[in-house]
């Protein structure tokens, strides 16, 4: 977030059904009850979610007026099968007019509830059905009166952002990261605007009035929801190969193609750099895309990671630190997208990844110390954690800042986990541990115990007890190999970070 399956599936099914265990009993308790919003248990999001079914596809589809301020007309389907039986399915939904909602082909009742929609079918559904849930409904941009998130206003069009609680503001979904799914977006703008989304295209020709293009694309790997990403806008695509024959393609307002050329040819490097790393890069595409927006971060969407134009355009930032961010946002297609932290409270897993990776190829283009940099975070590590909580259980976000669980806990105070882990086992295991954990859990989801799981095994010993202290406490511990760093608190704590 901000600087912000395939053969895996029914690990991933697993995962959600465990989630959904502790509310499933009262879904099912709840069949007479009044419509109530629901949530899968995440400590962080409690409403975030939907119990009783798995998300398999979504599809989408919107149309777009050419007014960045006006509703766009949508129609969502969801392909889903149910886990546990339902007389009721919540999905999460909260700005836009909803017109009907058919399941199964039949129409249903439905109402609001919370941020949920509440749909009530002719017939209930039973544990192991497939169906198909079909929302017709508007899907709102942002107003200055309407809490963050969703759609984004850019100069010329508008741009998703939906970390961490807020696809659902766009469209009906199951909007929790342990339930990732396939996804296809068509999009139907008037003549002379692009519509770049997730995934790879599929198709672009007249819409349905001769003055309209209609836009289609599709996932090959599963995603999130929060990940989800479409564009539109008077927008060029500037397209290159990556290692490998990646496909590399851009999204930059006509007009800054020039300008943002020597930038964004530096992506297949920063690719090839990763993969010496990592090893291949998991996901069908990559891309950059500029958003002449102000949102106060970068945001790793699913293939196409969202940039301000301002990142590359202040003079005063220099090349490396550009760079740094660009590398952060594409570390997270390994940490965060392919694999995908299973509850919010592992967000270290995705923000402290990529900032290892962001530091360490600072470190590698502008000589900036990593060991200087861990050295810092340890200074502010009691502080970060008195702030926002350790590493490992971030503090809930305010009902008035829904991201305010992005603190340099989560990020450098992660980072800082990451490089004790290093001290402790040394580089050639830390670097293993790498490895195995993008390739094992690839297009699926996982949480902290898989990882300090693995990191045991390779190691060759239980570090539950070590990784516990580094995760968990409220205190920072020792640095294996620097005994003599020193973390302190001062009076007044940070606040939240956009970094």
């Amino acid at each position: 977030m901000p600087h912000t399956p395939h053969p895996r599936r029914p690990r991933r099914r697993r995962a959600v059904a465990l989630l959904a265990a502790a509310v499933s009993v009262s879904c099912l308790a709840a069949f007479a009850a009044p419509p109530t919003p629901l949530g899968v248990g995440d400590r962080l999001f409690p409403h975030l979610g939907n119990p009783g079914y798995d998300v398999i596809a979504y599809d989408l589809s919107f149309t777009y007026s050419g007014d960045n301020r006006a509703p766009l007309e949508a129609l969502t389907r969801i392909d889903a099968r149910v886990t546990t039986d339902l007389r009721r399915i919540n999905l999460d939904f909260a700005r836009g007019r909803v017109t009907s909602v058919r399941v199964g082909g039949e129409p249903a009742a439905f109402v609001g509830a919370g941020e949920d929609l509440v749909v009530t079918p002719r017939k209930g559904v039973t544990a192991g059905q497939r169906i198909r849930i079909t929302v017709r409904h508007t899907s709102e941009p942002h107003h200055a009166t309407s809490r963050p998130g969703g759609w984004v206003r850019t100069s010329d069009g508008l741009v998703m952002a939906n970390q961490a609680d807020a696809a659902h503001l766009v469209f009906p979904c199951n909007d929790h990261p342990s339930d990732k799914a396939m996804f296809t977006v068509k999009v139907t703008t008037p003549r002379g605007h692009t519509a770049v989304a997730a995934g790879l295209p599929v198709g672009v020709g007249e819409g349905p009035d001769p003055d309209t293009t209609t836009w289609r694309y599709r996932t090959l790997h599963p995603m999130a929801t929060e990940l989800a990403q479409v564009s539109i806008g008077r927008s060029a695509v500037l397209r290159r190969a990556g290692p490998r024959g990646l496909r590399v393609r851009d999204v930059v307002p006509v007009g800054d193609e020039e300008m943002m050329e020597p930038w964004l040819a530096r992506t297949p490097d920063h690719i090839a750099w990763m993969e010496d790393r990592l090893g291949p890069y998991p996901l069908e595409a990559y891309g950059v895309l500029v958003a002449d927006a102000t949102t106060g971060f970068a945001l790793e969407t699913q293939t196409l990671s969202l940039v301000e134009r301002r990142l590359f355009t202040e003079p005063a930032l220099p090349s490396w630190y550009v760079e740094s961010i660009m590398v952060h946002e594409l570390a997270h297609q390994w940490f965060g997208n392919s694999v995908t932290p299973r509850t919010w409270s592992d967000l270290w897993l995705s923000e402290g990844h990529a900032t290892w990776y962001e530091a360490l190829h600072a470190q590698d283009v502008a000589d900036r110390s990593l060991v200087a940099r861990m050295k810092t975070a340890y200074a502010a590590s009691d502080r970060w954690r008195a702030a926002g909580g350790p590493p490992g259980e971030p503090e809930p976000p305010r009902p008035s800042d829904r991201n305010g669980i992005f603190r340099p806990n989560v990020y450098d105070g992660a980072a800082l986990v990451l490089y004790a882990l290093r001290q402790e086992i040394g580089p050639a295991a830390f670097a293993r541990v790498q490895r195995a954990w993008v390739s094992r859990h690839r297009d699926s989801t996982a949480g902290t115990a898989d990882f300090v799981d693995l990191a045991s095994r390779i190691a060759g010993r239980d570090l539950a007890v070590f990784l516990h202290a580094w995760l968990y406490d409220d205190k920072t511990p020792p640095m294996p190999g620097h005994p003599d760093w020193r973390s302190r608190v001062p009076a007044a704590p940070d606040g939240p970070t956009d970094g």
